[in-house]
């Protein structure tokens, strides 16, 4: 694969023309075509995690769904895209970021239309769980088409682009699923959630397919096939009872299935040891963990979407469901925390972090259990008479705290990764967030549907799911207090990377979706293992 497959030339290998070529032109625009569709598909994937969760008590009312069901809507579309992340940017680097892309945003929009006339809650979690795996594939190649589309100096810029895309679908995914809901076009209730996404879907496959230029590495290596396995295997052994734990009287199999997953993960960590000292082609870089602060990081972020898998689903069902309040009224509510988490996002990484270091992601963990505690506060002080001014002060502390924490953490942690391994570290400081995520919803099932019960009366549902949340957000303060300790083994100060350089990173994804680190795994594929960018120089051995 030569530069010319990837981006036009100037002029030809030995000519004397000083100046680029004509076709330079075209391509300009041909690439900016490019940039515009590929955000619009990673926008369409950031909206549909927030827009689902506002819909559920609709969906709930009209498909008869159970609570596990429900945790799997959610749970089973992060679980897909965990388990499917770092594979489907191999297959990038291998088959073309640019075919994977079209196969992914084709499989997402057939996959949305599957969700939104599913005629049983059994077919809304399966097509949740494609919908999951096709994003596995469309995701991951989004950034990589940027890296080998725009040269270093130009993804500054391109990557500022990329934070306004993130927090623009922080704000409008809760709003727009509201909106949505509340409108009930043609009759549909929920379903245009899904169905919102076909024409935008077919649109990004038609474009795409003419502007979109195609790249791959030129040295990708082969597919890890067991590594994939073992990962999968080993995330449903442990996730699956403990969704389906509760509802089934946690029987024997359930405990012997999660204690087995640890040994399956053995099995993997062993397996990926043994890969890379045969041909160095591990779906798993182990090696990573032998620095510090990335091992610290990937603690961080899986307990920190443990935090957030819990607080984000138990947060609107107390708002619906325990306080009977309409999707549009919930919706609302929850714009101060996210223009709060835009807002501390950019202060952070532009002032804060480059003279406070470490100690503002710690601030940030502090402040987020402060606003917990506001919160619970709140909640017990007025009950189900409470209003959503009267949420507002918690929401934007907890805004603030996460704001100060999604978008420095992960340059943080990079900042000790060897130069060669900074691709691979993003997928997989990602891949830790996106399986702490779905654990965190698995433990829905315990921390607040045990509480709630199954056979109380209506005029006690309300008041239990009450009571429910609060219990819920004492376990979120916890898990945010023992991030707050961990990251004592972050670095002090994190190395400063060039802008736009071979290092540099990207804003992180905030709000409500609870996935504050994905946009750094889109960058992952393109460099992970070594395997160069086709824009860039294919370094010897």
């Amino acid at each position: 694969m030569t530069s010319s497959d990837t981006l036009p030339t100037p002029a030809a290998a030995g000519t004397a023309q000083p100046k680029p070529a004509i076709p330079q032109d075209p391509a300009d625009r041909r690439r900016w075509f490019a940039l515009a569709i590929v955000m619009t598909a990673a926008f369409m994937d950031l909206v549909d995690v927030t827009i689902v969760n506002i819909a559920i008590p609709s969906i709930t009312r009209d498909t008869g769904a159970s609570f596990t069901s429900i945790q799997w809507i959610t749970a089973g579309y992060a679980l897909a895209f965990a388990a499917g992340l770092i594979t489907g940017g191999r297959l990038g680097d291998i088959h073309g970021r640019k075919r994977l892309f079209l196969i992914g945003i084709g499989g997402f929009t057939i996959a949305s239309a599957l969700c939104g006339f599913a005629v049983n809650p059994e077919m809304l979690v399966a097509s949740r769980i494609l919908q999951g795996g096709m994003a596995a594939l469309m995701v991951p190649q989004v950034l990589s088409i940027v890296h080998a589309t725009f040269p270093a100096h130009e993804r500054g810029k391109v990557f500022g682009l990329f934070g306004a895309i993130v927090g623009l679908g922080a704000v409008s995914g809760p709003l727009l699923g509201a909106l949505l809901t509340e409108w009930n076009l043609f009759g549909l209730e929920w379903r245009p959630i899904f169905l919102i996404n076909l024409p935008v879907g077919i649109a990004g496959l038609v474009l795409g397919r003419k502007f979109i230029t195609e790249s791959r590495a030129p040295r990708a290596l082969r597919l890890d096939l067991t590594g994939v396995a073992l990962v999968t295997l080993g995330l449903l052994m442990l996730l699956y009872p403990l969704t389906r734990g509760r509802e089934l009287g946690w029987p024997l199999w359930g405990h012997l299935s999660m204690a087995a997953s640890l040994l399956v993960f053995a099995v993997l960590v062993v397996f990926e040891r043994g890969k890379a000292s045969r041909d160095g082609s591990p779906l798993i870089e182990l090696s990573l963990f032998r620095v510090k602060s990335f091992a610290a990081g990937t603690v961080v972020q899986l307990t920190f979407g443990i935090a957030l898998g819990i607080f984000f689903l138990v947060w609107t069902l107390y708002l619906q469901m325990g306080l009977g309040w309409s999707a549009l009224k919930a919706g609302t509510t929850g714009i101060p925390f996210s223009v709060a988490v835009s807002c501390a996002a950019g202060i952070s990484v532009q002032k804060l972090v480059p003279r406070f270091g470490r100690k503002v992601l710690q601030a940030g963990a502090l402040l987020m259990v402060a606003g917990l505690l506001l919160y619970i506060g709140e909640a017990g002080r007025y009950g189900q008479g409470i209003s959503p001014w009267q949420m507002a002060l918690p929401l934007v502390v907890m805004g603030v705290g996460m704001g100060l924490i999604v978008a420095p953490l992960t340059d943080t942690v990079l900042s000790g990764v060897p130069k060669e391994h900074s691709g691979s570290a993003s997928g997989l400081i990602n891949t830790f967030q996106q399986m702490g995520t779905a654990l965190g919803l698995g433990l829905v099932s315990v921390v607040f549907f045990g509480a709630v019960g199954d056979r109380l009366p209506p005029e006690e549902m309300r008041a239990a799911f009450v009571d429910a949340f609060q219990q819920s957000l004492w376990w979120v303060a916890g898990v945010l207090t023992v991030i707050f300790l961990v990251m004592f083994a972050l670095p002090a100060r994190p190395q400063t990377h060039p802008q736009g350089g071979e290092d540099a990173t990207v804003p992180t994804r905030a709000g409500g979706d609870a996935s504050p680190a994905r946009a750094q795994s889109d960058m992952a594929p393109a460099r992970a293992q070594g395997d160069a960018s086709p824009k860039e120089p294919v370094q010897a051995g």
